[in-house]
């Protein structure tokens, strides 16, 4: 077939999008905070600003890093904070100020931490307090002169603000002691912010926003160059695809904010997202705390919600979670991994909602497809997003049959400028100049619809036979004694390599030999689980995906 790839897109929604009708992220930002001043922009822990809030706080903080900080256009400044408000003051005052943002996971180790701000050359750092100690034992090999230390509860107000670092510092002991003489305080920063004014950079859309790390379990940490052009583009991509579910009436949305918004999908599609269109999103410091989690769902009642497959489950899951009000729920999204039907189906039937699958990467800003409005859970990732076009290629790079397996490829302006300082690598991931291979195997249909069958480095290969972990989970995720389950490769000395899962039970009684059998009816022989390991929790990002690398290396480490 002569195709190279198929557009199709649901009636309202457009087949392009034109990201020049912005100069930058920054004119986006100003002009949402005009328009949407009085509504409330970002709340955490009970305390609320509205988009004037977000705008004078962001202005200060982008005024201190310019003029006290004495910080350059096009200079970088590393965040290393959970959600909690400080977070975006710091994320827009920053881009206000013409920096690249370098997005840090606060539960980086010291050797992880170096690399990303030695790599990154970064000049400052916001960091929150529960990780000050690391940056302590590495800040001396990096570039960083300002440090921003923050506490969760600083802009929570009095009382509760001290009574919340008093908690962490004194009684949980959550703050481990660190040494950091010319650092500044957050709330000092604001402060000193207030007297001096912002001068707004000449930013173009060709500029770098972001250095957005990844690869970081597959090999050395790269940061993918994020332009203001990539950002601006998947935000009007994301926005023209919400359409189809929130009308001009609906956009003051209640968007759950449970995934950090220093990960990218959270970046996008909550930071950028819905300060565009003026929602109001609740920002969840601990998304692990169900209890609390499922208490600030009772008090806002949820209108967006995105997440991840594990998080979807494990709210599933909780006591109380079927007691949320879900009147208001419009969109929900999973992304970041692969969403297995049986928590569709359930998610479905507890909210009412479809759970719809999308996908991307960081190298695509992230969002590249998405499911559109109506469609149930078909194990496809959905349409391409306007202006992106999807190409199926073999490894030599050329086009394969619609319907035949092969690596999926992207283009479109959200796709990445290429990776900081490493030419090289860039060269290696682009096709043809500006076609993405993203390392994703999987198919296309002729309406379009993408389906993902998984990564290329986590494929299992039994006897020459191409096996993907995404099947064999999602069949195993519907055995009723079965909580989480992950598919690796074994090593064998007959076929090469074998089926393991790792599972974790929801009924303590579940066997191995309960497992395979289940397996067996919907699986082919080879595809088939060879060895079930039982695991109280598995290993997981931060995001909450699963790290199956982590697993398969514990097979290997076994006597």
């Amino acid at each position: 077939m002569d195709k190279i790839w198929l557009k199709s897109y649901p009636p309202g929604v457009p087949a392009e999008i034109d990201p020049d009708q912005f100069r930058s992220l920054v004119q986006l930002f100003d002009s949402a905070v005009l328009k949407y001043a009085d509504r409330p922009a970002f709340t955490n822990m009970g305390r609320t600003i509205t988009f004037r809030e977000l705008d004078t706080l962001s202005r200060t903080f982008g005024a201190w890093l310019q003029k006290e900080a004495r910080l350059k256009r096009g200079e970088r400044i590393a965040l290393m904070m959970p959600n909690i408000l400080q977070y975006p003051i710091a994320l827009f005052g920053a881009l206000r100020a013409g920096l690249v943002v370098v997005n840090t996971n606060p539960l980086y180790t010291a050797r992880e931490l170096e690399h990303q701000l030695k790599d990154s050359g970064a000049k400052a750092i916001v960091v929150f307090e529960n990780a000050a100690h690391v940056l302590e034992q590495c800040i001396g090999a990096t570039d960083v002169e300002e440090v921003i230390i923050t506490g969760i509860g600083d802009m929570l107000g009095f009382p509760k603000g001290p009574i919340v670092n008093f908690m962490l510092r004194h009684v949980r002991k959550q703050v481990k002691r660190y040494t950091l003489p010319d650092a500044h305080s957050f709330d000092a920063v604001l402060e000193q912010g207030k007297w001096v004014n912002l001068e707004t950079p000449k930013l173009t859309l060709d500029d770098i926003a972001f250095l957005q790390y990844t690869g970081g379990t597959t090999g050395v940490s790269k940061g993918a160059m994020l332009t203001h052009r990539n950002m601006v583009a998947n935000t009007l991509q994301t926005d023209a695809w919400l359409e189809q579910f929130v009308d001009e009436t609906q956009h003051a949305q209640v968007v759950i904010g449970a995934l950090p918004l220093y990960h990218i999908f959270a970046l996008t599609a909550v930071a950028l997202v819905w300060v565009h269109e003026g929602g109001h999103t609740i920002l969840i410091t601990n998304p692990r705390d169900m209890p609390g989690f499922i208490k600030e769902l009772r008090r806002h009642p949820p209108g967006v919600f995105y997440g991840v497959n594990t998080l979807f489950n494990g709210l599933l899951h909780a006591p109380g979670f079927e007691t949320v009000d879900f009147s208001k729920l419009v969109s929900s999204v999973a992304g970041g991994m692969a969403l297995q039907g049986a928590v569709a189906e359930r998610w479905k039937a507890v909210t009412g909602c479809i759970l719809s699958q999308g996908w991307g990467l960081t190298e695509t800003s992230p969002v590249a497809t998405t499911s559109p409005r109506g469609v149930d859970f078909n194990n496809s990732i959905g349409l391409p997003v306007p202006s992106t076009d999807i190409s199926i290629r073999d490894d030599s790079g050329r086009n394969v049959p619609i319907g035949q397996i092969g690596e999926i490829c992207v283009r479109g302006p959200q796709v990445m400028a290429g990776y900081w300082n490493r030419p090289e690598e860039t060269t290696q991931v682009m096709l043809d100049g500006n076609w993405l291979r993203t390392g994703d195997i999987g198919r296309m249909d002729e309406a379009g619809f993408v389906y993902i069958e998984d990564r290329k480095k986590d494929m299992i290969l039994v006897s020459g036979f191409n096996v993907y972990p995404n099947e064999i989970e999602g069949v195993i995720a519907r055995h009723p004694g079965v909580l989480e389950v992950a598919a690796v490769s074994q090593p064998d000395e007959h076929s090469g390599e074998v089926v393991a899962v790792f599972v974790v039970r929801k009924d303590p009684t579940l066997t191995s030999e309960q497992v395979i059998e289940f397996a067996r009816a919907d699986l082919t022989g080879y595809k088939v689980p060879r060895q079930v390991y039982f695991r109280d929790e598995l290993p997981k990002t931060n995001v909450g995906k699963i790290l199956r690398r982590a697993l398969r290396d514990s097979i290997l480490s076994r006597p």
